[in-house]
């Protein structure tokens, strides 16, 4: 499984690269802020919103510390999408958030 860290998110974020984020925390953690922009698909929801992602782009997943965003970039990677997982989740982001 592919993995970069928050700091490297973060640094494409602030060069102007288009990045897709895709939180997969529940609506109670994500309400307390996320990466701005990020799409929020909770975990459970991933199988059944596979229509909202697009096998031809990339996509960065992102949790509360990196777990069960690895889990849905294992997930999502077998299923043919192009992932990876943000190591250290939310717990590592120094940036500023989106509430």
């Amino acid at each position: 499984m592919k993995e970069i860290t928050a700091e490297q998110l973060a640094k494409k974020i602030k060069n102007g690269e288009s990045v897709n984020v895709i939180d997969v925390r529940e609506d109670e953690e994500v309400a307390q802020g996320k990466i701005p922009g990020a799409k929020h698909i909770p975990l459970g929801e991933v199988p059944d919103r596979l229509d909202e992602l697009d096998k031809g782009e990339h996509y960065y997943m992102v949790c509360r510390s990196g777990g069960r965003s690895g889990n849905a970039a294992q997930f999502l990677a077998e299923k043919g999408y192009d992932v990876t997982n943000m190591a250290g989740g939310m717990l590592d982001w120094k940036e500023e958030v989106q509430k």
